[in-house]
């Protein structure tokens, strides 16, 4: 079971889908929630109901639409709710209040395990559009990208801080890895923010980089940053950080999710900055000015 916390962050993912869930399908009524204990789905987030009636509702998995799908971890769609023969009952009374007809119910799934579960529905009964059935199944999948990548980072912060509470001692041979992991996970960890839509938990990430760069060593973390530092955008910085670890122009597009041409442009414009001829003396003067760990 995912702890509380993570629980909370999904169903937020999944409330800032519902307007574009309602957008690019063209139904006018979509709701869904986060999955809890026991693999249970929770519908909370709703737009286009008349009324409370499918609020709250706690769907076991197997058990009506939105339990087929997530049992079976795949999208699912009935023409008529109340007499389809290929789902149970257990909620009728909830889809009658509302009067709706034609639903299709599409689970978020991150590795392997449901996360969240978003649906559709007419108010008619007829065949579901595929139009439609492909627009709840795109934005599900937006869903699952956002949260796979806020796993990634919040997973990479917990590494970053263990990292910081070990040893500081980069002369011994014990203390060399240990920095060079610190390293790597502050790029991936830089690149990573670039793709997190939590503003709170991007701002977190950066933070947390910066300090990491500010406490790269012994000297470092006594005096931080020169004054007179030259002032780096964070693009500049997470090209850097990614050139530290030896990636290639290509390598950094990839990781960034950048062009090449523009990753070469971030990479002048930080040795010009700080005064360096190549990308090796980029990276030496950015670590001595406490720019990077």
């Amino acid at each position: 079971m995912q702890p509380r916390a993570a629980r909370g962050d999904d169903l937020a993912e999944i409330r800032s889908a519902l307007p574009r869930l309602r957008r690019d399908s063209g139904l006018p009524v979509v709701f869904g929630g986060a999955v809890g204990p026991g693999g249970r789905a929770r519908y909370t987030e709703l737009a286009g109901t008349r009324t409370e009636a499918i609020r709250g509702l706690v769907v076991e998995p197997g058990c009506g639409l939105g339990g087929k799908s997530l049992a079976t971890r795949r999208p699912a769609w009935v023409r008529d709710y109340i007499s389809a023969s290929a789902i149970s009952h257990e909620y009728d009374a909830a889809v009658r209040a509302e009067k709706l007809g034609a639903i299709v119910a599409v689970p978020v799934v991150v590795r392997d395990r449901p996360r969240g579960l978003l649906l559709g529905a007419l108010r008619q009964t007829l065949p579901m559009g595929d139009r439609a059935i492909a627009a709840v199944h795109a934005v599900a999948r937006a869903v699952e990208q956002e949260i796979a990548v806020r796993d990634e980072a919040q997973r990479r912060l917990l590494d970053l801080e263990r990292a910081r509470a070990g040893p500081r001692d980069r002369g011994t041979a014990a203390g060399a890895p240990h920095w060079e992991e610190i390293r790597a996970l502050n790029a991936e960890l830089r690149s990573l923010a670039g793709r997190v839509v939590d503003a709170d938990l991007q701002a977190r990430l950066l933070e947390i980089s910066s300090r990491m760069a500010s406490a790269a060593d012994g000297d470092q973390a006594g005096r931080g940053r020169d004054g007179d530092a030259p002032a780096l955008a964070p693009r500049e910085l997470d090209v850097l950080s990614c050139a530290a670890l030896g990636c290639t122009n290509a390598g950094i597009a990839d990781q960034l999710g950048l062009r090449p041409e523009t990753v070469k442009s971030y990479l002048r414009s930080a040795m010009r900055r700080l005064g360096a001829h190549t990308r090796l003396e980029a990276v030496s003067e950015a670590r001595r000015q406490g720019l990077l760990p």
